[in-house]
């Protein structure tokens, strides 16, 4: 039986443009794959995308779109035949393929979910880095930050930032993607600049000291939660984060008892004054 190997480059526009085409022409998603890699079944004979539009109408919700479009920013095994699956159902009358209560809907959702809070991570945990003057000048850049999101949420998630920093002129640089605005447009690339992550990684940030101060000042022992942190502050962006650093540091304290307060150690420090009657 022969396999239709596609390849859509991890854009949604091409892979939505070549399942049109299959479910014109009623290509079950048994016989369908997006290489991720070699083809999986190494009996299959590979056979080309079919010509032209096919002779079935789909017609699907646009809410199912709008799952599909943000589903497919999951990075992860089966990233595009999970969404032809759920694709084909829905247009053949099995709406059940989009609720959580569904085998595939309940993994579209979880994608979904995963997503959105990456994005959310985003808005979190960018801290950007104002540039020097001069630098600046030269650049065009204010702020520059480097990132390292788990999903494709870069482009869709960055417009967040153009709204809360006015016209600053700023820079956010991946290992993959990057996204520069100039104060008025923004300049999103899939294939980040190399300068771009030299810029945002190189880049000394003249407050980090002071926002290491604050934390250590405001961290409270008696309320820390390890399990907690981790969930709203996972690990893999503490070493992008000024107070990254401390954190394991304020935990085994924490454990040790050494800190009855969040104060104790900086106050401890301190030189003492004399108070008169």
């Amino acid at each position: 039986m022969g396999m239709i190997a596609l390849d859509c480059d991890d854009l949604f526009g091409t892979w939505r443009d070549q399942a049109r085409v299959l479910l014109g022409h009623g290509i079950d998603p048994a016989e369908v794959t997006w290489g991720q890699g070699p083809m999986d079944d190494l009996l299959a004979i590979p056979t080309p995308l079919p010509q032209g539009p096919g002779p079935f109408r789909a017609r699907v919700p646009a809410a199912l779109l709008a799952q599909l479009e943000q589903a497919a920013r999951y990075r992860g095994e089966q990233r595009w035949n999970l969404l032809y699956e759920v694709l084909w159902r829905v247009a053949h009358g099995d709406r059940t393929a989009m609720l959580a209560g569904d085998r595939l809907g309940s993994e579209l959702q979880r994608r979904i979910k995963q997503v959105s809070r990456e994005a959310h991570h985003l808005h979190a945990f960018v801290r950007f880095v104002p540039l020097p003057e001069a630098v600046a000048e030269r650049l065009q850049l204010d702020l520059v930050a480097y990132h390292e999101p788990a999903h494709d949420i870069l482009e869709s998630a960055s417009g967040h930032f153009a709204d809360r920093l006015g016209r600053q002129r700023w820079l956010i640089a991946t290992p993959t993607d990057g996204i520069r605005f100039d104060g008025s447009e923004l300049d999103y690339r899939r294939q980040c600049p190399r300068e771009w992550v030299d810029w945002a990684r190189h880049a000394e940030d003249p407050g980090a000291e002071l926002w290491r101060t604050y934390y250590r000042s405001t961290f409270n022992p008696a309320r820390l939660n390890p399990d907690a942190l981790r969930l709203h502050m996972p690990g893999r962006f503490w070493r992008h984060l000024p107070e990254g650093m401390l954190i394991p540091q304020l935990e085994g304290l924490a454990r040790q008892g050494k800190q009855r307060d969040g104060q104790a150690l900086e106050v401890g420090l301190q030189r003492g004054k004399r108070v008169g009657r």
